[in-house]
């Protein structure tokens, strides 16, 4: 059994963020960045559910990060310490630190519309796109986040009344999460993602989004948004169980090797 990944850390204009970095023996592996989603982390969302290892037994070099505020990187508490164009550019400031000129990046849910604005930010370093739990709702914005933060700083999980939100709740529990940074987190100012703006992504996409997945919403909605994008949807899966599906990692190998650096 492969040992399980070391994290690493480095500084992100101030802010401490972990990472892995695992490759097989070959020096051309091509790099594949991994972001996750909200309450996850690296470990939970790639590590656990096969991705780290199935990447790395195709060839690729792994990179995951724990966004900040999550896992094990720097907890902050202010509503502007946070934002995917903000936690964008810790990816690609990772991308720096490792000296990685152009990477694939494959991002889940919160991950994938951080992976979004780091290519719409720097279209040079992204060599393809999947977005993974993601579909129309990264252009219709995401509603009901006011009870979700209150869920998480509610003193108990026993507390929270609203279901959906209660699920957020219980998730963060699960990954041990810092509950207020959490909070500041999803309360943190949500910059828009127009159809315009995703019409103009240069990196060949792929959504891939669950069946039943009502958090995303239909993968066809956003990939007919995007010139030239592929559709995925996950049969049978909703957005907590659709990360590890074997089906959803085949769909993006294949994705990943119609577009090798």
């Amino acid at each position: 059994m492969r040992p399980r990944p070391q994290m690493k850390t480095f500084d992100s204009d101030g802010v401490t963020i972990a990472y892995l970095d695992e490759a097989p023996a070959s020096p051309d592996a091509e790099p594949v960045l991994l972001i996750h989603g909200f309450a996850s982390n690296s470990t939970v969302n790639w590590v656990d559910s096969g991705w780290v290892a199935d990447l790395v037994a195709a060839g690729y070099r792994v990179i995951a990060l724990d966004n900040r505020g999550h896992g094990r990187s720097d907890k902050l508490y202010g509503i502007e310490d946070y934002g995917a164009p903000l936690m964008a550019e810790d990816a690609r400031r990772l991308l720096d630190h490792l000296e990685i000129p152009r990477a694939h990046v494959i991002g889940y849910s919160m991950g994938a519309r951080i992976a979004a604005f780091l290519a719409l930010a720097h279209p040079d370093r992204v060599q393809s796109l999947v977005f993974g739990g993601l579909g129309i709702n990264m252009v219709r914005g995401m509603a009901g986040t006011g009870p979700i933060a209150h869920a998480l700083e509610a003193a108990s999980v026993e507390d929270v009344k609203n279901q959906a939100a209660r699920t957020f709740r219980v998730f963060a529990e699960q990954t041990k999460s810092d509950l207020r940074a959490l909070a500041a987190c999803i309360r943190s100012a949500r910059a828009p993602i127009t159809a315009e703006a995703v019409a103009t992504l240069k990196p060949p996409v792929l959504v891939a989004v669950g069946e039943h997945d009502v958090v995303g919403g239909p993968a066809p909605d956003l990939a007919a948004l995007i010139p030239g994008a592929e559709a995925y949807v996950i049969e049978g899966r909703e957005h907590m169980k659709a990360v590890g599906d074997r089906t959803f990692k085949a769909a993006t190998l294949a994705f990943l090797a119609r577009h090798r650096l």
